[in-house]
């Protein structure tokens, strides 16, 4: 125990400082034919702000997840060079034997994004490495079955989604299409040199269909009524494409979930049903359904001494997203033993206290026809009478006397109202743009100042 952690803790000085790497967005968007998912797909596009969280052996090892386990030669994928590859992969997956979160609390998680004002929740009931945290008959290697598998909350998803549905959550099922666990997607006859299968389908057609019914089957696991309601089947993995039947995946999980979304990511098509550009934003507004997804950290699960984004990172990002169409979905990584690291928590409080006062710019929204000038972001109410202008202020400087933006510009009898507050504010056109004057008792460090007018 104590040398695979060393080993591990060897690896982990070695990889701290390292960006994972980017899925870009797809190309092009089909949109839904059905009526009941084009209604959710509204519903979820008024919800803006949500938690993806990856949780798994990994936050045991306090490394990036999975992807240790992938001989890539990529920088942010790092691993010990003393120690021979099929041997560190042996240990990553005994992990299953010390992975224990006695403090599991899935509660505290689905209160702590509510406070954050986050309404809608994906969580990694299976990452790349084929760990499964709900109870599978398909594979042996689930938490069901290590060190935690005596505790009455064994079955992870289940308690997640259970508590993130009493806060009201939309909930959504992350599963990866890739196994690296399983001997029908990389198999030891062979040897794993990148992500992909390591055999050739053709020459061995009988072992790929074996795992893509395994594929079916553990999503089938998912969906079928025994975890609850399900709005968000989001599957990650996307160099995984047309050797997988996704047109009876999704006759099947649909005739257990109706209107549910699918989100085959980067994979463009009927069932990819909003797109999903990771660890940045689009370069301009964009009218399909898309979210940025976007770690809190460096990394997303946890990692010690992970390098946090400050709340006033996060609510600029927030309102460039939702003024550019989209919405936001922050990682999370729990720790190994199931709680949030404190530095999550004040985060997410500092984010929801903005929240409070200037949701109004945020959900609900729909883009504007001008949506940015400078540091200044636009959103407009669903009946579109009224305009929303959010102002970024730069962060650990002081609150200025007047912000002014051009474009957008209220009718001459429009009153002017500073969300914050919840009072009128003083403006006037000079030079071609709109000045607003601020009131003199905002409180410092604010993030961002939101303003409704009509025009």
């Amino acid at each position: 125990m104590r040398k695979t952690l060393l080993f591990f803790s060897i690896c982990l000085q070695a990889s701290l400082p390292l960006i994972a790497q980017v899925h870009e967005q797809s190309d092009s968007y089909v949109w839904p034919e059905e009526p009941g998912v084009l209604s959710k797909l509204t519903e979820w596009q008024d919800l803006k702000f949500g938690m993806i969280i990856h949780w798994g052996l990994y936050a045991e090892l306090g490394i990036v997840e999975s992807w240790s386990i992938c001989s890539e030669q990529e920088d942010w994928i790092s691993r010990d060079s003393t120690i021979r590859y099929d041997d560190y992969k042996r240990r990553y997956w005994s992990t299953i034997d010390t992975f224990n979160p006695v403090k599991f609390d899935p509660a505290s998680w689905a209160k702590a994004g509510k406070n954050a004002g986050m309404n809608y929740l994906v969580f990694t009931t299976k990452h790349h490495d084929g760990f499964c945290l709900y109870d599978t008959k398909y594979t042996d290697f689930s938490i069901m079955n290590g060190a935690f598998k005596g505790d009455p909350r064994s079955n992870v998803t289940k308690e997640v989604f259970d508590a993130f549905r009493k806060e009201n959550y939309m909930i959504g099922a992350y599963f990866s299409k890739p196994d690296w666990h399983s001997q029908y997607y990389w198999w030891d006859r062979y040897a794993t040199p990148n992500r992909h299968q390591n055999y050739k389908i053709e020459n061995f057609p009988w072992r790929w269909n074996v795992f893509k019914n395994f594929v079916y089957n553990q999503i089938e696991e998912l969906v079928n009524g025994d975890y609850g309601t399900l709005d968000i089947l989001w599957l990650d993995g996307g160099w995984v494409r047309n050797n997988i039947d996704m047109p009876e995946i999704a006759r099947m999980a649909r005739s257990y979930q109706k209107d549910l979304l699918i989100v085959d990511r980067t994979v463009p098509g009927k069932y990819e049903n909003y797109q999903t550009p990771e660890r940045g934003i689009p370069q301009k507004q964009e009218d399909n359904p898309w979210e940025s997804c976007i770690p809190l950290g460096d990394d997303w699960g946890f990692t010690p001494g992970d390098d946090y984004k400050s709340p006033t990172k996060v609510i600029h990002s927030l309102v460039e997203i939702v003024a550019k169409g989209g919405n936001l979905l922050l990682g999370i990584g729990p720790k190994a033993d199931g709680t949030l690291p404190e530095e999550v928590i004040l985060r997410l409080h500092e984010i929801g206290q903005w929240l409070d006062k200037n949701g109004e710019a945020i959900y609900n929204t729909r883009n504007a026809a001008v949506y940015n000038d400078g540091n200044t972001w636009f959103t407009k109410s669903k009946d579109g009478k009224t305009i929303y202008a959010i102002v970024c202020l730069e962060e650990g400087k002081p609150l200025p006397t007047s912000v002014s933006w051009k474009g957008n510009e209220p009718v001459k009898s429009s009153e002017m109202r500073l969300l914050q507050t919840q009072k009128t504010v003083k403006w006037r056109k000079s030079g071609g743009a709109v000045e607003v004057m601020l009131p003199k008792n905002l409180p410092a460090g604010t993030s961002a100042l939101a303003f409704s007018f009509q025009i």
